[in-house]
């Protein structure tokens, strides 16, 4: 639960992830269409690409396999379509081994390998070690990962679009109410089966980069 915390010091909540560009290009401008977004941005994108390798790293970190952690950050680099989500899913990663550093994982030698990771660790790749250490299982580990996801996205709607209160919190049951089927399909993914293809969104994002008044970093 800690992990899912949007208080979390890893940067999440200055990140829209081409939420703010698909606003600014009239893609979203309601509630109806901000929950229909984030609802297919979730079993397109995080479900397929970020869910599986949480769940795979969550592994490979209790096995200790540095090779098999390596090949998972350098797929989640690769997969990125923009600079934006590269700079993002970095600095996220960066953040989260910083405040590992100062938790009582500093002793963990698998920390070492997870800050080694070059040119950085990527969030999916940190998140998971973190939560191979807190001693949950692999599905609450990724259902904390997806509601964090979820909450920080719904707060980057409320003041893009912008939306109310009420509004955010329907949105927000809207997603918990798909993420229970996104885990088990992540669960489920082998490496085959994983992808990172969503067109319009890297569009969005690239747009994004250039756009003349923007509150996000993404």
């Amino acid at each position: 639960m800690w992990l899912a915390s949007p208080a979390l010091p890893v940067g999440g909540f200055s990140y829209s992830e081409g939420l703010e560009a698909a606003v600014d290009s009239g893609a979203v401008g309601n509630e109806a269409q901000a929950r229909a977004w984030l609802c297919s941005q979730l079993e397109l994108a995080l479900g397929r690409a970020d869910l599986p390798v949480v769940a795979q790293a969550f592994g490979a970190w209790q096995q200790a396999d540095a090779d098999r952690i390596g090949a998972l950050n350098d797929w989640v680099r690769q997969t990125r379509e923009t600079s934006e989500l590269r700079q993002q899913t970095e600095q996220m990663g960066r953040s989260l081994v910083e405040w590992l550093r100062n938790s009582d994982a500093r002793d963990d030698p698998r920390l070492a390998v997870l800050a080694a990771l070059a040119p950085a660790p990527t969030w999916p790749v940190a998140f998971a070690l973190a939560a191979a250490r807190s001693g949950a299982p692999l599905a609450s580990a990724l259902l904390a990962h997806a509601f964090g996801w979820a909450e920080n996205m719904v707060q980057a709607a409320l003041k893009a679009v912008p939306l109310g209160q009420s509004a955010g919190q329907r949105i927000l049951q809207a997603l918990n109410e798909r993420i229970p089927a996104v885990v088990e399909h992540a669960m489920a993914c082998t490496d085959g089966q994983r992808q990172s293809f969503t067109p319009m969104l890297a569009i969005l994002s690239a747009r994004h980069e250039t756009q003349y008044s923007r509150l996000f970093r993404s």
